[in-house]
């Protein structure tokens, strides 16, 4: 941001994805050579409307393994208002990283000089959501002791680093499934323990709130994150489909078994906002968009309706929900920032060019 800027009306933190260069263990899963791009660029319209193959525009279907790339994204969101990327951190167990060249690489360099915080992926990787049969197993997410205190320390680093993004002076760090974690308040507590002993003021933990229907569920999850340690917890603002009867079972089965459609839901119906954002400690998340076929094809989900017009209308009411925190505290999740394989980001496409970033920048400045 120049100085001629002024300052966003929220901190709008951008979720990124890493999974946009080659690596040893997806050449063997997949195929030499794969990447996010490559369900990207194979996925078909798989009904009349259907926008699908989602093509870049501006950037290309890039290789993250470039710096000019990550710096164009970095100008790219600063101009659109957002003030940095969490880094999506994929950390199995024992050691075992995945996808860490990209970040590492930005750690090391110093560049771009654009804000960043790491979100913990604690998740194995299986089932539909990662484009695999059911039950099939990659690779699995495991907990000990000995190896808290390892991931800790391999990313002290990131935490001291000056660009790292902040709360209340402590770096944010980001559980995406604290429920699979087996003893969750002893981790938050260790690596408190652990920052401090590093010159840390702590560490700001946030849980990802995933899907609700209600407020009193949101507020219960809130509770329970809190009862846990954490600090706070950013809430997803999109609901799939409910299917509580047997007639839209049924028709959910018809579509998807007989028909080959994937499920749809439309923007209007699912894009949401709860009061419980309205709090100190609770944030929302906006999703622009979502098609998950590329990656799962009729066992996907499909958004409909959606448009930069309307996902405009919904930076607005985010921005409205939290506007009465402090400016430290003014948190909005974006997911996502440039998850492709669900049709998921912000970044310039051939439909819609740099329509979501123009909706972003319109309500943050």
């Amino acid at each position: 941001m120049t100085s001629e800027q002024k300052r966003p009306k929220a901190r709008v933190l951008a979720y990124y994805l890493p999974q946009f260069h080659p690596i040893p263990e997806n050449d063997a899963w997949w195929g030499k050579g794969f990447t996010e791009w490559t369900d990207v660029g194979k996925a078909k319209p798989l009904f009349p409307g259907h926008y699908q193959p989602h093509v870049p525009a501006d950037l290309g279907y890039y290789d993250l393994r470039v710096p000019e790339t990550r710096e164009a994204q970095a100008q790219m969101a600063r101009e659109a208002g957002v003030e940095g990327f969490v880094y999506w951190h994929y950390w199995f167990g024992n050691g075992k990283r995945l996808l860490e060249r990209p970040f590492n690489e930005v750690l090391a360099s110093g560049k771009p000089d654009f804000p960043f915080a790491l979100a913990w992926a604690n998740e194995s990787w299986s089932g539909t959501l990662h484009g695999l049969v059911k039950g099939k197993m990659l690779i699995e997410q495991t907990y000990s002791e000995e190896d808290y205190i390892a991931h800790f320390n391999a990313i002290l680093p990131a935490f001291k680093d000056h660009r790292y993004i902040t709360c209340e002076g402590k770096p944010v760090f980001m559980v995406y499934r604290y429920d699979k974690c087996p003893d969750m308040a002893h981790f938050i507590n260790l690596w408190q323990k652990l920052a401090k002993e590093n010159g840390l003021k702590g560490i700001y933990f946030m849980a990802f709130g995933h899907n609700f229907y209600k407020k009193a569920d949101t507020d219960a999850f809130l509770q329970e994150a809190m009862r846990l340690g954490f600090d706070g917890v950013s809430f997803t603002n999109m609901r799939g489909p409910v299917k509580t009867d047997l007639w839209s079972r049924l028709l959910f089965h018809i579509n998807r078994d007989i028909r080959h459609r994937p499920e749809c839901f439309d923007y209007d119906d699912s894009v949401y906002t709860t009061d419980t954002c309205k709090q100190e400690n609770a944030f929302p998340t906006m999703i622009p968009n979502w098609d998950h076929t590329p990656r799962s094809g009729v066992k996907g989900s499909v958004m409909t309706g959606v448009s930069p017009k309307k996902f405009q209308q919904t930076v607005k009411k985010m921005v409205d929900l939290v506007s009465d925190k402090p400016y430290d505290k003014r948190f909005i999740f974006l997911k996502s920032w440039n998850e492709w394989g669900e049709g998921n980001y912000v970044e310039p496409d051939l439909k819609y060019g740099h329509g979501w970033l123009d909706a972003l920048r319109n309500e943050l400045f």
